[in-house]
């Protein structure tokens, strides 16, 4: 898959994840969470006012913490083509 191609998939992926409309399992949500701060190389902290919340968003960053952004977006495909796969 070229980088195009990559990013193309990406932004259909977060598009598909972000019109759904029936809550996700909290599993997926912290796995897309820490996949898309990867692939976007976004450095911010968690920033929820609840410190469970945090910690958990926290703890999902430092499992990706090895992924290059390129990683993180395949990851994050493939999580998404995943969960809609299996949820039928």
């Amino acid at each position: 898959m070229t980088s195009e191609q990559l990013e193309t998939a990406f932004k259909n992926a977060v598009d598909s994840i972000n019109n759904h409309v029936e809550p996700f399992p909290a599993d997926v949500l912290l796995k897309l969470y820490a996949y898309y701060k990867r692939a976007t190389n976004d450095q911010s902290s968690p920033n929820s006012s609840n410190p469970l919340i945090n910690a958990f968003k926290t703890n999902a960053l430092f499992q990706a913490r090895d992924l290059t952004e390129e990683d993180a977006k395949r990851c994050y495909i493939e999580t998404v083509n995943s969960y809609f796969l299996y949820r039928k």
